[in-house]
């Protein structure tokens, strides 16, 4: 069960430092179209059709970048590193020949999103400029720090959030006279969305920018296991060095307000059947022979009230709600604020997961992280397992909670729409 609370930024001292790089873009001459080279975040794609489906929409595209295919991580990696020099050397990606800023524009039918790309100077969350809010797995942070150290760029940016006044001042003027002009690349990709792009390169609206921003902090919205990738390599590095800063792209989510949804769990070797039959007397469960549609609606409903989880993969729904208050009090720490304790997630992690199923929550084998619903749903049925769907949480609980520097259970949202990974990389050697 979640509820929104009001959602005004804390004033920090030392605000967001956003710095211009010279981007790393495809040249649209030399690959079939940008819409073809895109794809989502590492962490959105759905292995392995989702991988199969991007490698074989164009040689170039970046997920042979971002999720290399080898026997083993130090190939995949080696992979990812030979094949960004030779794009490099061949001029498939070429670098911009000025340093600058990006305005990354996200567009369909009912949607409109700006925002802007650059570096950001990297702290920590006792400092109060980025926000964190969602735990970490170890193992994927290591993951994409051997990624970076072979490859030494950063081949994706994180999305993060400020909120500014609502105005068309500062970094909103600059943004929104930019996106008056050409821009640098356009294209739609086959979800519907479009997306353009144009740099800042003017001294004058660069500066305009930083004096706004610094007086800014920021929530990590997408991007979590990458912004301690950041930090983990700059710790490696002596200061100062191109690794004190990471890509980023800042939405202000007062004049572009983002779209939230939940993140889904695919439980691997546990049948509904035993799922739910482990549930007896500590849960609520009721049958839904419906669509996923009707499915999703009585989750809404039962989440207002309750915490609330829709499990699937026999065939049919099963709307899971009610938990016995003594089983909670029994499971969840008691050391942590009334917003976090009744978060559906802190309840599935600390109660179900933990406590009545027995499963680790950073283990692979054991538990996978789906972003769309319907395929989650269709991997349970696919390999017997048990897909446990969540509601999702308001921002404004996120960032309440982020400012008090409680953190949620690992993936509990997903921010969007998220960028498209392969517009603008950064080479760190440059």
């Amino acid at each position: 069960m979640n509820t929104a609370g009001p959602a005004e930024e804390t004033p920090v001292r030392s605000g967001l430092e956003l710095a211009p790089f010279r981007g790393v873009r495809y040249d649209p001459d030399r690959v079939g179209s940008l819409a073809a080279v895109t794809s989502p975040p590492y962490d959105v794609i759905v292995r392995p059709d989702g991988l199969l489906h991007l490698e074989s929409a164009d040689p170039h595209n970046i997920v042979r970048l971002i999720l290399p295919q080898d026997a083993t991580p130090n190939a995949r990696n080696r992979q990812a590193a030979d094949t960004l020099h030779a794009w490099l050397s061949k001029g498939v990606l070429t670098t911009d020949p000025e340093p600058g800023l990006y305005v990354y524009e996200q567009r369909d039918d009912d949607m409109l999103q700006r925002g802007i790309i650059g570096t950001l100077r990297l702290s920590e969350p006792a400092d109060g400029v980025v926000l964190p809010h969602e735990d970490v797995m170890p193992h994927i942070v290591a993951d994409r720090a051997a990624l970076m150290r072979a490859t030494s760029a950063n081949l994706e940016p994180l999305l993060l959030t400020y909120r500014g006044t609502g105005s068309r001042v500062g970094t909103a003027a600059v943004i929104e006279r930019t996106a008056e002009r050409e821009p640098l690349l356009s294209t739609t990709t086959e979800d519907g969305l479009s997306h353009r792009l144009w740099a800042i390169t003017d001294a004058a609206d660069l500066a305009e920018i930083q004096t706004d921003l610094g007086h800014h902090q920021a929530l990590i919205a997408d991007g979590h296991h990458r912004w301690a990738t950041y930090l983990r390599l700059r710790s490696e590095h002596p200061s100062p060095s191109p690794w004190d800063f990471g890509l980023v792209l800042l939405v202000d989510t007062a004049r572009y307000p983002l779209r939230v949804r939940a993140i889904h769990r695919l439980l691997h070797g546990l049948p509904v059947s035993e799922a739910l039959a482990a549930l007896t007397d500590s849960f609520r469960v009721r049958h839904l022979d419906v669509p996923l549609a009707k499915a999703l609606e009585a989750l809404a409903s039962a989440a207002a009230e309750s915490n609330a989880f829709l499990l699937a993969g026999d065939g049919s729904f099963h709307l899971v709600d009610r938990p016995d208050p003594d089983l909670l009090t029994r499971t969840i720490p008691a050391d942590h604020p009334e917003a976090w304790r009744t978060l559906d997630a802190t309840v599935l992690h600390a109660t179900l997961l933990a406590h009545v199923w027995g499963i680790p929550e950073d283990s692979p084998a054991h538990i996978a992280y789906i972003h769309d619903t319907e395929a989650t749903v269709a991997k349970a049925e696919l390999d017997g397992g048990t897909a446990v769907l969540l509601h999702p949480v308001h921002e404004e609980v996120v960032r309440d909670l982020a400012r008090q520097g409680v953190t949620m259970p690992r993936k509990s949202t997903s921010f969007g729409p998220k960028p498209a990974s392969g517009l603008v990389l950064r080479a760190l050697a440059d």
